[in-house]
């Protein structure tokens, strides 16, 4: 799918499996990894870790760090055509691609490794977990924060930021999600989603 060699493909998947994306079981193969939602600790854990730093996102922004950069946030239009057009897999990846770009915009690297591993892992319970067309984390939501920061209103960003991550915590569904996946949709570079999004 991507024209590359055994090797890069291996590395890729023991880098996934230190990030709890991907199990490596000897003499069968890599499989993407089922996280249990019985496990409401470890999810629990995930989301409490995305409020910590998350709310520390929004209020960096508010301070001046990446508020003229806002607009750049790119999933925000492409979520919505995404839902519109019933495109769920790519709905449900830039769901997770909205927190990622508004953490870039704080320009601290560490912030943005740490978020973007619960962040991926957030994303997985939700592909795995979710009935297809749905999705915990709102598109809508993510446009009130922006508004919210727009207008230079920490306290209602910050407000609205909590309860967004309360909401996405408690929508988990126990039933595996419907519906084959694309994969080559799935990993699609940017541009290349940009083209499935606009045909």
């Amino acid at each position: 799918m991507f024209a590359v060699k055994r090797g890069t493909v291996r590395q890729a998947l023991a880098q996934l499996a230190d990030e709890r994306l991907v199990d490596l079981e000897p003499n069968r193969g890599a499989f993407v990894a089922s996280p249990s939602l019985h496990e409401v600790h470890e999810v629990h854990e995930v989301f409490e870790m995305r409020r910590i730093i998350e709310l520390a996102v929004v209020e960096r922004i508010a301070q001046g760090h990446g508020t003229r950069r806002l607009k750049s946030i790119g999933a925000i239009g492409h979520e919505r055509r995404a839902f519109e057009s019933h495109d769920f897999s790519a709905w449900i990846r830039l769901s997770g691609e909205f927190h990622t770009e508004l953490a870039a915009l704080t320009g601290n690297t560490v912030l943005c490794e740490c978020l973007s591993g619960l962040v991926a892992r957030s994303t997985l319970i939700s592909a795995l977990y979710e009935s297809l067309g749905k999705s915990s984390c709102s598109f809508e939501d993510h446009e009130q924060i922006l508004a919210a920061l727009d207008a230079g209103d920490a306290a209602r960003a910050a407000d609205l930021m909590a309860q967004h991550l309360c909401d996405v915590e408690l929508k988990m569904l126990e039933r595996p999600a419907r519906g084959a996946v694309d994969l080559k949709e799935v990993f699609a570079r940017p541009a290349e989603r940009e083209k499935l999004l606009d045909a």
